[in-house]
């Protein structure tokens, strides 16, 4: 049986339960030692607290950075119970054994957060936080170690259910739950250092996030999984409020981003519907209903339990079209009264509001994992601009190239091999995912013919579209499937060797090319 906790040592930055909790450890009988904030708002609650300069014997010091920085502190909390030297060191320089450790760290990652500057963040990286809770963390086996207020109801009835002590396995937990939290702390200080040294890729690299969901599974049932989030604040699926419907599954996080940054993309008015990662539909429009419609004819077929990323706020009169289809997720940086009650008759429909949209310039990083390893990347975030190059005798109408520079948006959120054809500001036709660009090129034209005759419509909708590709055409097989199709113009980023053949064959076939210099590969 483990002995009942006697000596407490509280110091926290974030306050929340604090008094409550703190007020269960004394009419347990446990003294409580404390310093600065943490102290007073004990004492302002009434409840008695010893400084821990008093328990010391020694004052704190340069502004705060030196305080529990000192043996009676560090010994109390890593001297062995019933160890015999242990327990003679303690005698022998008066140190008392200090049962339970409650501490939250200086609020570093807030403070960056923020936008401090460099000084006030390093003024927020904490010393003698980490250093206690990795050493009650360590001496688990008679010390309960508290980092998060989550936790304090747990104690609490711990205590009641063990005498006043914890159980080991219940200080074994915490004490993965403390070394978990230093790592983070750690881990968000070297990611800022690395931002401020400009250096992205330091010789450690130290990745860490927050648990925010436990998932039914992963992306199949026999796989476990969990949704983690890291702080950033860029809006999207990691931030959302979830306003209604089922918990989202692995794939519903995923496709809910890849359609919500594809959204992203675009000043105009806009809506991408998801499939397995893929847009099956996306399109501008006058309207948030003119462009969920035009973004639906593309392949109404696929689009059947996909994601729907709206870049405006979802109205009345878009939620009603919405409602006729089944679909797993809705995302939208706002959700109108209107939209919401429309919406909640379908009850197993996930509808996330957002806040904002993500700035597809902004810089950040992905992470991907390997056997072994992690692959770390700057995000896609470049925009294409002055690269562009006319290449063909024949350049593009104005109409061809806004729906050029729209396609090419497009497939930068496609699986490479990417070939999307778009007409009058809608997606009608994408191929993803091949190994060879011509069959991207073929899949994506019957695609769109399957679709236009199934509409009923007289001609396929290809006819009269511009096509874009991911990267360069390796041979003129490719470009020569989008002619066969109705394209009229191609956007590519050019630097094959045979770069010519397939200018050759497009001036042969009428085609108006822009090369654009930059690849979008999405594996």
């Amino acid at each position: 049986m483990s002995t009942p906790i006697r000596r407490a040592l509280i110091s926290v930055s974030d306050k929340s339960g604090l008094v409550e909790f703190a007020r269960f450890l004394a009419d347990s009988g446990v003294e409580i030692l404390s310093t600065g904030g943490s102290a007073k708002a004990l004492s302002d609650a009434g409840i008695p607290v010893k400084e821990v300069s008093e328990h010391t014997g020694f004052p704190e010091i340069m502004d705060g950075r030196v305080k529990t920085l000192h043996p009676k502190i560090h010994g109390g909390l890593l001297a062995m119970r019933g160890n015999a030297d242990h327990e003679a060191a303690m005698e022998q320089h008066g140190i008392a054994p200090i049962d339970l450790l409650c501490v939250n760290l200086y609020p570093f990652e807030e403070t960056v957060a923020k936008g401090a500057d460099f000084e006030t963040c390093i003024e927020n990286i904490d010393i003698g936080g980490p250093g206690m809770i990795r050493a009650a963390a360590k001496n688990h086996d008679g010390v309960t170690v508290v980092v998060d207020a989550a936790d304090y109801a747990a104690v609490i009835e711990e205590m009641k259910a063990n005498g006043g002590a914890t159980s080991a396995e219940f200080r074994r937990k915490l004490a993965a739950t403390a070394y978990s939290r230093t790592a983070a702390y750690d881990a968000a200080i070297s990611t800022w250092f690395s931002g401020e040294l400009n250096e992205p890729f330091p010789r450690r690299a130290a990745f860490a996030g927050e648990l925010k969901q436990t998932l039914r599974y992963g992306e199949n049932p026999h796989q476990q999984a969990a949704f983690y989030v890291t702080g950033e604040a860029r809006p999207g699926v990691a931030t959302a409020e979830q306003l209604q419907g089922k918990e989202l599954s692995f794939n519903n996080f995923n496709d809910t981003d890849a359609a919500f940054e594809l959204v992203g993309e675009f000043d105009e008015t806009a809506c991408a519907i998801i499939k397995h990662a893929n847009p099956c539909g996306c399109a501008q429009g006058n309207s948030l209903t003119d462009a969920y419609l035009k973004a639906l004819a593309c392949d109404p077929v696929s689009a059947f339990g996909g994601i729907i990323a709206l870049n405006r706020a979802l109205d009345g009169g878009t939620a009603e079209e919405i409602a006729k289809l089944f679909a797993e997720v809705v995302i939208a940086p706002e959700i109108s009264p209107e939209a919401s009650e429309i919406l909640a008759a379908k009850k197993n429909l996930r509808v996330l509001r957002t806040g904002g949209m993500p700035d597809p310039t902004l810089p950040g990083m992905t992470l991907r994992s390997l056997s072994g390893g992690y692959l770390l990347q700057n995000r896609d975030n470049a925009v294409t601009s002055e690269e562009l190059r006319v290449v063909t005798k024949r350049a593009p109408t104005d109409a061809e190239m806004r729906d050029l520079m729209f396609a090419f948006a497009i497939c930068k959120h496609v699986k490479s091999n990417a070939i999307v054809y778009v007409k009058d500001g809608a997606l009608v036709g994408g191929g993803a995912g091949q190994m060879s660009r011509v069959d991207s090129a073929r899949i994506a034209a019957w695609k769109s013919k399957e679709a236009s005759e199934a509409a009923g419509e007289a001609q396929t909708r290809t006819l009269g579209s511009v096509v874009a590709s991911d990267a360069f055409f390796p041979f003129a097989d490719g470009l020569l499937a989008a002619a066969e199709a109705g394209a009229t113009a191609v956007i590519q980023p050019g630097g094959s060797m045979r770069d010519n053949e397939v200018i050759a064959a497009a001036d042969e076939k009428g085609l108006a090319m822009v090369m654009t210099g930059m690849r979008h590969f999405r594996h």
